[in-house]
């Protein structure tokens, strides 16, 4: 099983945006998904409300209220965590988590917030998780916007503790589709294709590194002899 936890500490960035589609993208592959909702506003838990029983299931999971418990045999765990997420409550979360999304808006107050975050996300994942993969996501974004220029340029200049680069996937722009597939309880890859084509092609990035940081993760560990 693979587990997706998608955070920032900030609220507002539409983290509730990135779960509820990549828990429709998978469910529609055919794949068992499980969405579980960390934050009390329940807002996932309202999405699935909304989803119609003819679509592909998604078994949701009030996490905010109870443990977290998912079916055997769940192939992706969504995780949509709270706001104001710090400390032990956010340590347990990247315990959970085999990926890490942080969608983060292109504003100067949410660069700020984004630099301290990832710096306290790293710190834990030395300490709790350090083959947890971490990746950002620029979200709502107006293009050929001054905001939008200067967090790509942000984005794409963050380094790990390592030095290595930290994956910078995609900015989704801000879409009416986003706003007509909430109400519904679908996520975008629900919609006919030559509607959505846009944002399809924004994804598809995300997807190759979550397969990719997937496989990474599966891939066996060679000891160096000493």
């Amino acid at each position: 099983m693979r587990t997706i936890l998608v955070v920032n500490s900030k609220g507002g960035c539409g983290k509730t945006t990135l779960a509820t589609n990549l828990a429709g993208y998978y469910a529609v592959r055919g794949k068992n998904v499980a969405l579980a909702d960390y934050d009390p506003q329940g807002s996932s838990m309202a999405w699935l409300e909304a989803r119609h029983a003819s679509r592909p299931p998604i078994t949701g999971v009030e996490a905010y209220a109870n443990p977290l418990r998912v079916p055997s045999d769940t192939d992706y765990t969504i995780i949509d965590s709270p706001a104001a997420l710090h400390g032990r409550a956010l340590s347990e979360l990247v315990r959970k988590a085999d990926t890490i999304l942080m969608p983060v808006l292109p504003s100067p107050i949410d660069v700020r917030a984004a630099r301290n975050f990832i710096s306290e996300i790293n710190k834990l994942r030395k300490v709790v998780n350090a083959d947890v993969k971490l990746a950002t996501v620029a979200n709502r974004v107006r293009e050929n916007t001054l905001a939008a220029s200067d967090l790509d340029e942000y984005l794409d200049a963050i380094r790990l503790p390592s030095g290595k680069k930290l994956p910078y996937l995609a900015h989704l722009r801000a879409s009416q589709n986003y706003i007509h597939a909430a109400g519904r309880g679908l996520s975008i890859f629900e919609f006919a294709p030559v509607k959505t084509l846009p944002d399809r092609e924004q994804w598809a990035r995300i997807f190759r590194w979550i397969n990719q940081a997937g496989k990474a993760a599966a891939a066996p560990k060679v000891r160096k002899a000493s």
